[in-house]
């Protein structure tokens, strides 16, 4: 990164070690372009907060805070979480990154010039990232409707702009971001669990969002989660990022993708988009939070 513009990396985190999130692997997979890194730990029970501390890297800052319990609509507590960390940032452009995503060292040259590029068009509030969604092993990525194919993780650090909804993207005064979409990827790995692990993670997700009897209702009581419950994925045939190599050789546990779900699982009117959008590339319908310019 050079002197034409800073950057500060940031993100939230809580119970990582209880629920397997690759937080370290996240946070370190972008340090090296980072001029500062703002960690906003939530109140945890499983050593969180000395984990994050043992990163050795003078640029991360640590912010504490406690979880409301009750805030339990539409996954709200998610941006709350992910506003307090953006509220420390410093740099003129902030990178946002989730607890389950990396970023393949590939990528950091093309993420550092974009940003050098971009700086001094202030038309351009945020830059959007592909993705690459793993599911059931680190084998296997998700090529379906059901996963979000892009999304906003650098954002100027412009007043007005908060973490939208669940956390999934940003909004500058509830209005769409213009971004530039750049060619790197997110890695996104929180579909890569123990069938044990997965099952203890959804239960706990479902209730950032539910209620505990719409949980108990509507959630397995299952000790393993299901990864078969799953309609197209593709194998992957790319390298994983270096930080990951660890977790990737450590996987113990088998998922091989069975064809057959694809035709069990997915609907009439599903195959009929997919095969559109195979052929032209065009999702039809596709839910987008930005303006592309």
């Amino acid at each position: 990164m050079d002197s034409k513009c800073t950057l500060s990396g940031f993100t939230f985190v809580r119970n990582a070690i209880k629920y397997d999130y690759p937080i370290v692997e996240a946070v370190t997979s972008i340090l090296p372009v980072c001029d500062e890194f703002i960690i906003n730990v939530g109140n945890s029970d499983d050593g969180t907060l000395e984990l994050i501390k043992s990163i050795n890297s003078d640029k991360i800052k640590i912010v504490e805070s406690v979880w409301d319990e009750n805030l339990r609509t539409g996954g709200r507590i998610l941006a709350q979480q992910t506003d307090i960390a953006l509220q420390h940032c410093t740099g003129d452009w902030c990178f946002y990154i989730q607890g389950d995503e990396v970023v393949h060292e590939k990528f950091l040259p093309v993420i550092s010039v974009s940003l050098n590029n971009y700086n001094t068009d202030q038309r351009v509030e945020g830059l959007l990232f592909k993705y690459l969604h793993f599911y059931g092993s680190y084998k296997y990525i998700g090529t379906s409707r059901r996963w979000y194919r892009q999304e906003i993780r650098i954002i100027r650090n412009k007043k007005g702009i908060k973490s939208y909804k669940d956390a999934q993207g940003f909004r500058i005064n509830d209005k769409k971001l213009h971004v530039k979409l750049i060619d790197a990827y997110i890695y996104h790995y929180g579909w890569v669990k123990s069938p044990e692990m997965q099952q203890q993670k959804r239960r706990y997700f479902n209730r950032l969002w539910h209620s505990e009897s719409w949980v108990k209702k509507n959630v397995s009581a299952d000790s393993k989660f299901d990864y078969n419950e799953i309609d197209e994925l593709s194998l992957f045939n790319d390298s994983h990022p270096e930080i990951m190599l660890d977790r990737v050789a450590k996987q113990d546990w088998d998922f091989d993708y069975n064809a057959e779900n694809k035709k069990k699982n997915i609907s009439y009117k599903h195959r009929i988009l997919n095969k559109i959008e195979n052929l032209t590339g065009y999702r039809i319908g596709e839910y987008k939070n930005f303006k592309l310019i």
